[in-house]
C-alpha cells in the first residue's frame, strides 16, 4: 500500500493534495463577477498586477493600497505548488497566521498575531466559504469548522484579512477572516487531474468545468474523489470520500444573482500525540522515538483497533468503526445576489447547511513501562497478553522486551457523534457613494442573521495498546495474579475511567444571532478614513446532559457488551447518560464592536495607514458545564461571560510597484478568554496581551519570483484568574517567530521551486519549563508542461525528512523519559497528471 507506483492509473487517485488546475486565459468577453476569479484569470497573464482589489471583511471591495487593513492572498496556481496534505497546511502560509498542522485533515488548532489558542479550532478567527462562516463558532468542542470545508478545483482563491474591519464586517471574527472564494465560471473550460502518493497511500481524482449557457448565464462544477492509508501508517484506509460543488450565475445589466451548493461525504484520520523519549534538561531536552515507533509517520490508530464499543447518546449499545475517523457530512444551498439600484449597491449572502458526522480518535492517557501499566491496572503480579491481532491470546512472557520498548500505551478513544450542525446564515448590506466636497462619501449598512444549532454527543472508552508503528499495534489484555481479567478485549472500560467518573456529556443546543452594521468612510485626494459599528445580540435556548454538572447527573452502569451472559470487571465500568435530568440552557448574549482607520496614498506606491479596532467573539459551548451557565435555571449570572473582546491596535505602510510587493504591520492586542485546554480538560479564565510585526513581500523579476512572510510576537498571560502562578508567562505553543517563504523559477515548459514553512521554540506548557524546539519544514515542487493544457508534477512535503514538535503534553522533562508528543508529518512524495480542456 505504501509502495503504490501506479502513478497515472484511471482509478480514483491523490488524497491529501488540495492541487487547483492553473488558470485558462480569461476570455475577452468574460465579464467578472467575482473580484478573487478575476485576479486568477488576470494572474495567470501577469503576476505583478498593477491593482489588487480585496473584497473579504471589508465594507466594499477595493485595492488594498486604498485600504486601512492588513491583508493577504493566496491564488489557486500558486497554492498548487505548496504540496499542502491539508487545509490547515495551505493556511499556514499566510503571514500572521499560526496553524498547529499536524492533526490531519480537521480539528487543527488556528490563531492570529498571537491571539490565545487554549483549545482547539479556530476562536478568535473565522474560516469562511464564500463569505459567509462554514460554522458560526469556528471551535466548537471537538469538530472545528475545518472538519467541514475542503479545498480542491473548485477554488480559486483564499483571502485573508487580519484584524482591522474584520470586527464589524464578520461575525464572531475579533482577529479576522479567512475566505475560501470558488469559481464562478467566468474563466471558461475544466481540468481533470489524477494523483498519487509515491511513497504512501493516496489516491485521488479532482476535476472541475465552467462554461456559458446564454451570453448572461454561466455555470460551474467540480469536486473530489480520494481514497488511501494516508500520510501516515495506520494499517487501514483512513482517506475515503470526496466532495461535489456547483454554481449557477445569471448576469444582468445592473447586477447578478447566483445559485450554489455542496454535497460533502468524507472520512479522514485524527492525528493524536504519540509516545516519545524525552530526557536533557528543560532547556535544552533530547527528543527521539522510541524502538519501533516514529513519531513523523506513525500513529496510535491501528488495523487491530478495528471498533468502538459503547452506549450511544441514548444509552444504546454501538460498536462503530474506528476507520469513521472524521467524518464530515455536509449539504448546503445557497443564494447570492448583487444590484445596483437607484445609485446604491444592495447584495445578499444566503445560506442553509445541513452538517452531521462523527469524530473519532484515539489519544494517550497514560504511556509507560508495560510492568508498570501493567500495575496499575490489575496490581501487584498481573500478567499481560494480546487481545487482538496474529496473537491473540498468547501471554506476553517478556514485558520489558515487548517490541523493543517495553512500552504500553493507555488510550481514551472518545468519539463525538455530531447529530446536527445545522446552520443557517444571511448576510443583508447595501452601500452608497457621494460627492461630498472634493471627495467621496461612502455609506455601509446592512443585518447580519445567523442560526445555528450544536447537537452533540460525547462517548468515551479507554483501551489498551502496545506501542509499535506500522499500523500493527494489538490490543493488551490484563489479568491479576489471582487470574481475575480486568479488561476485555483490550478495552479498560467503557468510559472515561482516569477522571473518576463518566466524562460524558450531550449538547441540544441553538443558537440565534442578530447583528446590525455600519460604517462611514470618506476618500479625499490621497486620505481615506472611516469607522464601523456592529452590534451583536444573541440567544441561546437548549439542555445540556452528563458529566459537569452536579447533582448526581452522571454515574456508572453495567452493560454485557459482549453477549455472554455475565459482567467482566471493564463491563461493569460503563458510562451512561442521564437522560431524564438535564440542565437547561436560556441566557442571552449582546455585545458592540467597533473600528476606526485612516489611510494616507503617499504616493502611487506607497500607504500608510493605522486602525484601532474592538471587536468580540460569543461563547459557545465552552462555557456550557463551568459557572458562566446556571445549571439550575440555565441563565448567565454575569453578562460578560457570554462573549470574548479583542481590543487592536494595529499600524501598517505597504508598497507595490514593479512586480515587487511590501506590506509592515506593527500591533497591539489585548484579548479576555473563556475556554477549556484542549489536552488537559483545565478551565481557563485569562486576560492576554500580544504585540509585534508581521510582514510580507513577493517580488517578480522575469522567470524568477518570490513570496515570504514573517511575523514577531510577544504574548503574554497578563492574568489567570483560576491559577496566579503562570501571570506573566508565555502562553504554550507561542513562538517568537513564524515564517514562510516560496521561491520558485518559472518558464513556458516547467516551474519548479520550493517552500519553506517553520517556527522559532516555544514552551510545551503555560508553566514556561520545558521548550519545544524550532523547526523548519521544507516542501519542493516540479511541474512540467510537455504540451499546452498538460501538465506533470511532484510534490515533495518535508523534504528532509524532519520532526517538527507542534504539542508535547509534558509540562518539564519526565523523570523516566517517556512522555507524548505531536510531529509534523514525515516526508512524503505525491505526483499528478493534469489536463486542461
Amino acid at each position: 500500500m505504501k509502495h503504490n507506483r501506479l502513478l497515472f492509473t484511471v482509478a480514483p487517485l491523490a488524497l491529501m493534495l488540495p492541487a487547483v488546475a492553473y488558470a485558462a486565459p480569461l476570455p475577452a468577453n468574460a465579464k467578472a463577477s467575482s473580484a478573487a476569479e478575476t485576479a486568477v484569470a488576470e494572474a495567470s497573464l501577469d503576476k505583478a498586477a498593477d491593482k489588487e482589489v480585496f473584497s473579504t471583511g471589508v465594507a466594499k471591495g477595493r485595492d488594498r493600497l486604498d485600504s486601512a487593513t492588513s491583508t493577504s492572498a493566496l491564488r489557486a496556481d500558486d497554492i498548487q505548488k505548496l504540496g499542502a496534505r491539508s487545509l490547515a497546511e495551505i493556511l499556514r502560509n499566510i503571514p500572521g497566521i499560526r496553524t498547529e498542522a499536524s492533526t490531519g485533515e480537521g480539528n487543527s488548532n488556528y490563531t492570529i498575531r498571537g491571539l490565545p489558542l487554549a483549545s482547539g479550532g479556530s476562536k478568535y478567527l473565522q474560516l469562511e466559504e464564500d463569505g459567509l462562516p462554514v460554522l458560526e463558532f469556528g471551535d466548537v468542542f471537538n469538530v472545528s469548522s475545518d472538519i467541514f470545508i475542503r479545498a480542491d478545483f473548485n477554488l480559486a482563491a483564499v483571502e485573508a484579512i487580519r484584524g482591522g474591519s474584520a470586527s464589524t464586517f464578520a461575525s464572531n471574527s475579533p482577529g479576522g477572516v479567512i475566505n475560501l472564494i470558488s469559481k464562478t465560471g467566468e474563466v471558461e473550460g475544466g481540468a481533470v487531474q489524477l494523483s498519487t502518493g509515491l511513497d504512501y497511500g493516496a489516491h485521488r481524482v479532482d476535476f472541475d468545468y465552467g462554461a456559458k449557457l446564454t451570453d448572461t448565464v454561466r455555470f460551474h462544477f467540480g469536486g473530489f474523489y480520494r481514497v488511501g492509508e494516508g500520510p501516515r501508517a495506520i494499517g487501514f484506509d483512513g482517506y475515503k470520500g470526496g466532495q461535489i460543488k456547483f454554481n449557477v450565475t445569471k448576469q444582468f445589466a445592473n447586477g447578478f444573482i447566483r445559485l450554489y451548493g455542496k454535497y460533502l461525504d468524507d472520512r479522514s484520520p485524527q492525528y493524536m500525540p504519540v509516545p516519545i523519549k524525552i530526557t536533557g534538561t528543560n532547556d535544552k531536552p533530547n527528543y527521539e522515538n522510541f524502538a519501533n515507533f516514529d513519531v513523523r509517520k506513525d500513529a496510535t490508530l491501528s488495523r487491530y483497533n478495528a471498533s468502538l464499543i459503547s452506549l450511544d447518546g441514548n444509552n444504546q449499545p454501538i460498536h462503530d468503526p474506528v476507520s469513521n475517523g472524521l467524518h464530515a457530512m455536509a449539504k448546503s444551498i445557497g443564494f447570492e445576489a448583487q444590484f445596483d439600484v437607484a445609485g446604491w449597491s444592495i447584495s445578499n449572502r444566503l445560506r442553509y447547511s445541513n452538517v452531521s458526522g462523527s469524530a473519532l480518535r484515539v489519544q494517550p492517557a497514560a504511556v509507560g513501562t508495560a510492568a508498570d501499566i501493567a500495575t496499575s491496572i490489575g496490581g501487584a503480579g498481573s500478567t499481560l497478553s494480546y487481545a487482538t491481532g496474529p496473537k491473540a491470546g498468547q501471554i506476553i512472557t517478556n514485558p520489558a522486551a515487548l517490541n523493543g520498548n517495553g512500552l504500553l500505551q493507555q488510550l481514551y478513544m472518545p468519539q463525538i457523534d455530531v447529530n446536527s450542525l445545522n446552520n443557517f446564515t444571511n448576510d443583508f448590506r447595501a452601500n452608497r457613494s457621494w460627492k461630498l466636497g472634493k471627495g467621496d462619501f461612502t455609506v455601509t449598512g446592512g443585518v447580519y442573521k445567523a442560526l445555528q444549532t450544536i447537537k452533540t454527543d460525547w462517548l468515551y472508552t479507554n483501551i489498551l495498546q502496545e506501542v509499535v508503528g506500522g499500523g500493527d499495534a494489538a490490543l493488551i489484555n490484563v489479568t491479576t495474579a489471582a487470574g481475575v481479567p480486568v479488561t476485555q478485549d483490550g478495552f479498560v472500560s467503557y468510559n472515561l475511567s482516569a477522571v473518576g467518573d463518566t466524562y460524558r456529556r450531550s449538547f441540544d443546543v441553538d443558537y440565534d444571532i442578530t447583528a446590525p452594521y455600519g460604517s462611514l468612510n470618506y476618500h479625499i485626494g490621497k486620505l481615506a478614513i472611516g469607522g464601523s459599528l456592529r452590534y451583536d445580540m444573541g440567544k441561546v435556548r437548549g439542555n445540556i446532559f452528563g458529566f459537569g454538572l452536579g447533582g448526581g447527573r452522571t454515574g456508572l452502569t453495567s452493560f454485557d457488551f459482549n453477549g455472554d451472559g455475565k459482567i467482566s470487571v471493564a463491563e461493569g465500568k460503563t458510562g451512561f447518560l442521564p437522560l431524564t435530568r438535564p440542565a437547561p440552557v436560556h441566557y442571552n448574549y449582546n455585545y458592540l464592536s467597533y473600528s476606526t482607520g485612516v489611510n494616507f496614498r503617499v504616493s502611487d506606491p506607497l500607504a500608510v495607514w493605522a486602525r484601532y479596532s474592538r471587536g468580540a467573539r460569543a461563547n459557545a459551548d465552552k462555557i456550557l458545564f463551568t459557572a458562566a451557565v446556571s445549571a439550575v435555571d440555565g441563565s448567565m449570572p454575569n453578562s460578560s461571560d457570554g462573549y470574548d473582546t479583542v481590543k487592536q491596535s494595529e499600524i501598517g505602510v505597504k508598497f507595490r510597484k514593479a512586480g515587487l510587493n511590501i506590506n509592515v504591520t506593527g500591533f497591539l492586542a489585548d484579548t479576555t478568554d473563556h475556554n477549556v485546554q484542549a489536552g488537559t480538560g483545565l478551565q481557563v479564565l485569562r486576560d492576554y496581551r500580544a504585540y509585534g510585526v508581521e510582514a510580507e513581500a513577493s517580488f517578480r523579476r522575469g522567470p524568477f519570483s518570490i513570496a515570504a512572510g514573517t511575523t514577531y510576537t510577544h504574548a503574554q498571560i497578563v492574568k489567570d484568574y483560576l491559577v496566579a502562578t503562570v501571570n506573566g508567562n508565555i502562553p504554550r505553543h507561542q513562538p517568537n517567530f513564524i515564517f514562510q517563504a516560496t521561491p520558485q523559477f518559472e518558464t513556458k515548459r516547467f516551474t519548479v521551486g520550493f517552500n519553506l514553512v517553520g517556527n522559532t521554540k516555544s514552551f510545551t506548557q503555560d508553566t514556561n519549563q520545558l521548550v519545544m524546539p524550532a523547526y523548519t519544514v521544507v516542501n519542493t515542487f516540479l511541474q512540467v508542461r510537455p504540451t499546452e493544457r498538460v501538465q506533470v508534477m511532484v510534490n515533495v512535503n518535508n523534504m528532509f525528512d524532519k520532526i517538527g514538535l507542534i504539542e508535547v503534553t509534558q509540562g518539564s522533562v519526565p523523570v523516566n523519559g517517556i512522555g507524548s508528543a505531536r510531529s509534523t508529518n514525515g516526508r512524503t512524495i505525491s505526483a499528478a497528471l493534469s489536463m486542461a480542456f
